[in-house]
């Protein structure tokens, strides 16, 4: 029987938050290692007149050149626990996974796809899995950069933090293709309750600066402020990671 290809890619466009990434990479080299997985990084543009997020989109390519059975996108401000579940082995192939969905009609202005599909999911594209079957899930957009930028609209919330529309793009680009093609989609708590097992895999801050990554801080969510921890403060003593997987690939 033949060993399924996975690769976990993360995206490095011109040497992001190194103080950051020396501490998720190790964690991703080792759940990676620990699925049998290849970790990729996608450091080169291919898509220079697009956004740095868009360049996520070099998967559609890069996992038909690479023959891969699963593809994972996580990215590199996040922290994947070492202990995470290989969500390849317990999701069918016809579907793709997500850490959670927005509501789509809250970010996009709809286009027919949308309006056909009608399940208004929004992709929050910082963690995703999709099988080769699925590629169409990280398809370049059509059109241009100027059409689909027309139909974002950030949150009053990120507006006032730190992101645009045009840091929404690979969102919005894989929410259209999941309405586009019909894809079928789980979170990872809908995955969870389908399998009857609890369990926080992953810690991301979102819409903060890279400072509020590291050390946390008072973050405000949903119009309520909320002291949240750091990344540090998160692995040295939330998850108690291990020296040996701290400093694993290094």
């Amino acid at each position: 029987m033949r060993r399924l290809k996975k690769t976990l890619f993360t995206l490095n466009i011109g040497n992001y938050a190194p103080e950051i990434t020396a501490l998720t990479y190790p964690l991703m080299k080792y759940y990676a290692e620990r699925i049998g997985a290849d970790f990729h990084i996608i450091t080169d543009r291919r898509f220079p007149n697009w956004p740095v997020t868009y360049e996520k989109l070099q998967i559609y390519e890069l996992g038909r050149q690479m023959d891969n059975d699963w593809n994972i996108y996580i990215d590199g401000d996040a922290l994947i626990h070492p202990e995470c579940l290989d969500w390849t082995i317990l999701l069918n192939k016809d579907t793709i996974l997500n850490n959670a969905r927005d509501f789509a009609n809250v970010r996009w202005r709809y286009n027919n796809y949308f309006l056909r599909d009608g399940r208004n999911w929004g992709i929050g594209n910082w963690f995703t899995v999709a099988s080769d079957w699925c590629l169409d899930l990280w398809r370049p957009l059509d059109g241009s950069f100027e059409d689909a930028v027309c139909n974002i609209f950030p949150t009053m919330n990120e507006r006032s933090k730190c992101v645009n529309k045009e840091h929404l793009i690979d969102d919005y680009a894989l929410s259209c293709n999941v309405a586009r093609f019909g894809i079928k989609a789980k979170t990872v708590k809908d995955l969870q309750k389908d399998l009857e097992f609890e369990g926080g895999f992953f810690y991301h801050l979102y819409n903060v600066t890279e400072q509020e990554k590291l050390h946390g801080g008072t973050i405000r969510d949903s119009g309520k402020e909320l002291q949240t921890p750091g990344i540090i403060k998160v692995i040295e003593e939330h998850w108690k990671v291990p020296e040996f997987v701290k400093n694993y690939g290094k």
